[in-house]
């Protein structure tokens, strides 16, 4: 038996040996297993034969479209079929793959297997065999039945069907290549509007054969409740409702929509579709939408659109805007904004003017069609730049930066937008482009405006429906034709530059500045009423719904108190929450020393918070800094 002592060497050399470096030992490195992308590129070839399409609509308990497709084949071998991805309009990837089941792919009676691209989830690879002329495709398209499913498209009295959600394309073509005729059976009694021409054979409707392209651009509203209005020779609003009594418009309801028109065809001058027809759906049942298309656009607002009117103007914006687009979107579009087919990315570099000036536009045509009055347009503006201007994102990303969003975030929800920021390219672009409209009149002596450079970007081919591209370029150039000025480093300028404060000298230079009063002006209080919230943005920096935190403000009192979304405020003062509670606490600290203090809970914790805040309540208001009309005056006034 050995002893300890005789042992010991044993015991260190086994005890370094252990802890030695495994230098010696060469890591597992992996080589990578690169994937090939197989699907064709598209090409700008006509594609042999027409695509056949029908919809079976009718299952409206379960929200359910029942697709078959028929897709001519010109010859055998591998075939790969796209669900489209990139989405015109939504400016990201945004097709609903996840909604597609029941995928069957057949020819001649046969099933044919199919696979799923390694790469791209919504390409699917087949072998077509020999002797097959067509196949015969079928899926369901499953619908939201509840909110977290995504975009609720059908309920029992109406529909919204977008033809990207119910067909499949093949790749290696340009779509706009690739003929196709679709027709929809729809529940009994119904009606549907389009952008694309149809004839109706009781509640079926067959679609004018057209081109893929143009199909995916003319979604359907369909529903039991309908009224169409004539607005113009070549306009048409047609208005779906969850119940008959919403259709209920006056007159000079249906007269502010025709001034619309007028007042777009007056400012652009040439229109850019043969037809064009307002989709508009009067429902919280529905899911909101609003989208733009060249003959067409989807429009989701409150079912009491027309049947409050006089409280407020609730999302009447929302048509000036989307129409607007059939110009500025549809007509000219960003040259990277424009694809071949559904499934090649976009650039979005470009929205700061495709959204930016239609945002714009939406508000001046607005006022001009009297849907706004002048001065509830004054006060929607002030609202939007105050939001602006208190949003910290700006010290750290700049306005072209934001054009990112729809990739980024898709319209998620986020828990800090006033510091990450969102698609502020709307909003701050519209003011960029105010600010342009106050240079070009100022540059000018008051001869030239924001209307000449409309007419002069937008205004021509009257009847052509097609698509013309631009580039920065083109914009500078065009601006340049009308006032020499270096809009270069203008425009590149307020592109990227990164600091506190909105860009407001479109407001300053047109006679009006921004600031604050004590009481919500009506366009706010319209906002509180609708969404059944209070915006205290501009004073302790949050928003509640109910005392629900559902916003707060980066580096606001708030904030800096430690409150962040999704807490609820419990009591105010000692006493039990309620919103007018909240404010008058907020009116009672006003030129103090004194705290607002709340009882928080957040989880399952309960905190005490002092809100160092004595500024009172804040609302912003554009406030007219001299006498006679200004500018901006002269721009929300209606044109002859």
């Amino acid at each position: 038996m050995y002893s300890k002592l005789k042992m010991l060497p044993l015991v260190l050399a086994a005890t370094t040996a252990l802890v030695a470096p495994a230098a010696a030992i060469e890591r597992s490195a992996p080589e990578p297993a690169y994937l090939t992308d197989t699907i064709p590129a598209p090409k700008d070839v006509a594609y042999p034969g027409t695509m056949v399409l029908n919809v079976d609509a009718t299952d409206i308990d379960r929200a359910i479209l029942r697709v078959k497709q028929a897709i001519p084949v010109a010859e055998a071998g591998p075939m790969t079929l796209l669900f489209p991805k990139w989405l015109p309009g939504k400016h990201g990837p945004r097709g609903e793959i996840e909604k597609l089941a029941g995928l069957k792919i057949m020819a001649g009676g046969k099933v044919l297997p199919w696979r799923r691209d390694n790469l791209d989830v919504y390409a699917f690879h087949i072998d077509v065999p020999q002797g097959t002329s067509q196949l015969d495709v079928s899926f369901e398209f499953l619908g939201a039945t509840d909110k977290p499913q995504g975009r609720i498209t059908i309920t029992p009295a109406m529909m919204n069907i977008q033809w990207e959600q119910v067909s499949l394309y093949p790749a290696g073509y340009f779509t706009r290549r690739i003929p196709i005729s679709a027709t929809v059976t729809y529940p009994d009694g119904w009606k549907a509007a389009s952008g694309l021409p149809s004839t109706a054979t009781g509640s079926t409707y067959r679609y004018e054969t057209t081109d893929y392209e143009t199909l995916v651009d003319s979604p359907v509203f369909a529903g039991k409740y309908f009224r169409q209005e004539r607005l113009s020779p070549r306009v048409r609003l047609n208005i779906v409702a969850d119940e008959a009594k919403f259709l209920e418009a006056k007159p000079e309801q249906i007269e502010a929509h025709r001034k619309l028109v007028d007042q777009a065809v007056k400012l652009f001058g040439a229109q850019h579709y043969d037809n064009y027809e307002f989709l508009l759906a009067l429902t919280d049942k529905m899911g909101g939408i609003g989208l733009e298309h060249h003959r067409s656009s989807e429009n989701g607002v409150n079912p009491e659109y027309f049947t409050e009117w006089n409280k407020g103007p609730g999302r009447r914006n929302l048509l000036p805007h989307e129409f607007t687009h059939s110009w500025n979107g549809k007509f000219r579009r960003p040259a990277g904004n424009w694809t071949p087919d559904f499934n090649t990315p976009m650039n979005d570099d470009l929205l700061w003017v495709y959204e930016g000036q239609t945002q714009f536009w939406g508000y001046v045509l607005g006022a001009r069609s009297g849907l706004f009055t002048k001065q509830e347009t004054l006060d929607a503006l002030a609202a939007i730049a105050a939001n602006l201007d208190i949003r910290r994102g700006r010290d750290w990303r700049a306005l072209q930066d934001t054009t990112n969003d729809p990739v980024i975030t898709a319209r998620s929800p986020k828990g800090w937008v006033s510091f990450q920021r969102s698609e502020d390219y709307y909003n701050e672009g519209m003011l960029v482009w105010l600010e342009v409209d106050s240079l070009l009149r100022a540059q000018s002596g008051g001869r030239k405006s924001m209307d000449d450079f409309a007419r002069a970007f937008f205004g021509q081919k009257d009847g052509d429906w097609g698509i013309d591209t631009f580039e920065f370029k083109d914009v500078v150039a065009t601006l340049n034709s009308i006032v020499p000025y270096d809009w270069d480093a203008f425009l590149t300028t307020r592109l990227g530059e990164k600091a506190k404060g909105a860009p407001l000298n479109g407001f300053v230079n047109g006679g009006y500045r921004l600031t604050y009063v004590d009481e919500p002006t009506p366009f706010i209080k319209d906002q509180e009423r609708t969404s059944k919230a209070i915006d205290l943005s501009y004073s302790i920096g949050l928003t509640s719904k109910g005392g629900e935190i559902t916003q707060v403000i980066w580096d606001g009192p708030a904030f800096n108190a430690g409150l962040a979304i999704g807490s609820k405020i419990l009591a105010v003062d000692g006493m039990a929450y309620s919103d007018d509670r909240l404010k008058e606490a907020i009116r009672a600290a006003k030129g103090g020393k004194e705290p607002i203090r709340l009882l928080v809970q957040s989880g399952d914790r309960f905190r005490d918070i002092a809100i160092e805040w004595n500024g009172g309540l804040r609302y912003p208001k554009l406030e007219k800094t001299g006498s006679g009309t200004g500018t901006l005056d002269l721009l929300l006034t209606a044109r002859k």
